[in-house]
């Protein structure tokens, strides 16, 4: 299932914007970057997210398609705890090919943490 448009980086300038000026943590799967939304003011109650995955990781479509499910998946779950104000890019390493749904939403949760995305719960 997609994430809502609402929810989602659109254009090659924002996912630029955040990889210039936004924070990082990274684990051996995934790179987290986030930064507060331009204005600072919450996007319609949401953040907004972007992932990005290589050829490098698997030259076949099919497979770089089921890791961004398995991240959008995640991403749903974790939503809701989220800050509102923030755009983040999720960028998959080589080594995600290893990686199921679960150990996605554990990185994501412990990047996250790292990255004061949570909203303090």
């Amino acid at each position: 299932m997609a994430l809502p448009k609402q929810y989602r980086l659109t254009s090659t300038k924002e996912f630029a914007q955040v990889y210039q000026a936004g924070r990082q943590a990274s684990t051996k799967h995934l790179v987290v970057k986030r930064m507060k939304s331009p204005g600072g003011q919450p996007n319609h109650g949401c953040s907004r997210f972007g992932i990005t995955i290589s050829q490098k990781v698997s030259k076949q479509a099919v497979i770089r398609n089921r890791l961004k499910r398995q991240i959008r998946a995640a991403l749903q779950t974790l939503v809701p705890r989220l800050r509102s104000d923030l755009w983040i890019v999720i960028i998959l390493r080589s080594a995600a090919i290893e990686c199921d749904y679960w150990q996605f939403l554990q990185e994501l949760e412990q990047l996250f943490l790292e990255l004061e995305v949570c909203d303090g719960h």
